[in-house]
This record gives C-alpha cells, structure tokens and sequence, in this order.
C-alpha cells in the first residue's frame, strides 16, 4: 500500500452562520459546530482511505472564539498519522466576520477514524507522510495522542462497565 502526504486529504467547508444555526445569544451551537468538524474530518479520512470510515473518538474541542450569527465558519481538516486501521484527523474551524474581513481561530480537535471493509470489519490504511513543517510538527507528535487516547478509552470502558445500563439511583435520591 502505498503511502500519502497529509495535503491529499485536504478537506475545506465553508458555511455561512444563520439564524437557526445560533443559541439565544446569537452565536453558534456547539454541537452544530462539532456536527461540522466530524463531517468534514470524516471526509478528509475517507479521502485517505478510500474506504468506508467510522468515527472512534473526537478529542477535546475547544471553542476559542465564538462564531456570530452572518459570520461564516470554515472548517479544514486533514489527515495526520495512520496506524494499521486507523487515521488521526486535525481539524481547525476558523470563524470569518464577512463584513470586516477579521478572521480567528474558534476551535481545533484531533478526531480518530477507523477504516471499513466490505464486510464492515476494520481494514488497512495506507500511512501518511509530511511535508510542511507544521503537518511534520503534527505527525511527530501523533504517536504520543495515541497513548493518551488508548489510556482515555480504557478510561471509558472502566466507567461503562462501573455504571452499565441501568440508571443509578433506581428511582432513589
């Protein structure tokens, strides 16, 4: 399998903020946000595997800024580090006042993404490579976000099975 640069799975969205898209303070949903971030990371990871993927885990979002109602958002992402079956995906959202040009950051995330086979079973990705400094800054520092994420997804096992199904108080408070 061949290897790519990180710049092939280059994904750009670009969408204008309106009215329903915002809160009761004019600005944008967070969850419409991450909606944006985990499409267009799932794009950029499909564009690298040319396969079916799903979405393992999104990191931490942090909303940097806020994004206005009439202001556009633009979302990039692309691929950073693949491992067997999985791709590690960058994602920035930049937030655009269309009126006075002022553009800023309002949120990065690292989503991971597993790749699909016909039979819906994890299959092989093809490894990624860098190219500018910053895609080379991103892929060096990959390997220890996976550690952190493998020690978070134990985590989450540990409390799924802590609390299971049912609801914890059983009618009690």
């Amino acid at each position: 399998m061949d290897m790519k640069p990180c710049r092939n799975s280059l994904v750009v969205k670009t969408s204008h903020v309106l009215p329903p898209d915002t809160n009761n303070h004019g600005t944008l949903f967070g969850g419409k946000l991450m909606a944006h971030i985990d499409d267009v990371a799932a794009i950029a990871a499909v564009r690298h595997a040319r396969k079916p993927v799903v979405t393992a885990s999104t990191d931490s979002v942090d909303f940097l800024e806020p994004v206005k109602e009439g202001d556009s958002i633009c979302v990039e992402a692309f691929v950073t580090w693949a491992h067997h079956t999985s791709m590690e995906v960058f994602v920035k959202a930049v937030t655009e006042n269309l009126l006075t040009g002022e553009r800023k950051i309002c949120a990065t995330a690292f989503s991971t993404f597993v790749a699909l086979d016909e039979e819906g079973k994890p299959t092989s990705v093809p490894q990624v490579y860098p190219v500018s400094d910053q895609e080379k800054q991103l892929h060096e520092s990959a390997p220890e976000r996976a550690t952190q994420r493998k020690k978070r997804r134990g985590h989450s096992k540990e409390m799924a099975a802590t609390f299971g199904t049912d609801y914890p108080w059983n009618g009690t408070h």
